[in-house]
């Protein structure tokens, strides 16, 4: 997940919101670790909630920087979930399981279902 959006991760996060299935993956792409330095704290819980919560359940180890692809590999890490970490996080963090909502999310990357079609949608249908 090279370069995906921030959204991408959460949503990938939410979708295996269990100890049981986020134990058994592990994710290469953006540093979460470099997210939670660059986004404000109250940006990344509000808009980002599970990247939020699963910081203290994660290992991550970054990959090695090479001259050669410094625009490709920068902020590249590997990420997994370890059931011990996992475990230690509190269990209101394991029943909270709203589906994320971006709306006012100004560095949104993805698109977002629409719960009813517009006057502009319906005239495509």
């Amino acid at each position: 997940m090279l370069h995906c959006g921030t959204a991408l991760y959460n949503n990938l996060l939410w979708s295996n919101w269990s100890v049981d299935a986020l134990s058994k993956m592990v994710i290469i792409g953006n540093s979460f670790k470099g997210l939670e330095e660059r986004l404000l704290t109250r940006i990344l819980q509000r808009n980002y909630a599970y990247v939020a919560k699963i910081l203290k359940g994660l290992e991550e180890h970054e990959f090695p920087q090479t001259p050669r692809y410094t625009d490709i590999f920068n902020d590249t890490s590997v990420h997994w979930f370890p059931v011990h970490k996992l475990k230690q996080l509190s269990t209101d963090t394991w029943a909270f399981r709203e589906e994320p909502d971006y709306q006012g999310c100004e560095d949104l990357e993805i698109i977002r279902n629409k719960t009813a079609p517009s006057a502009v949608d319906s005239d495509l249908l």
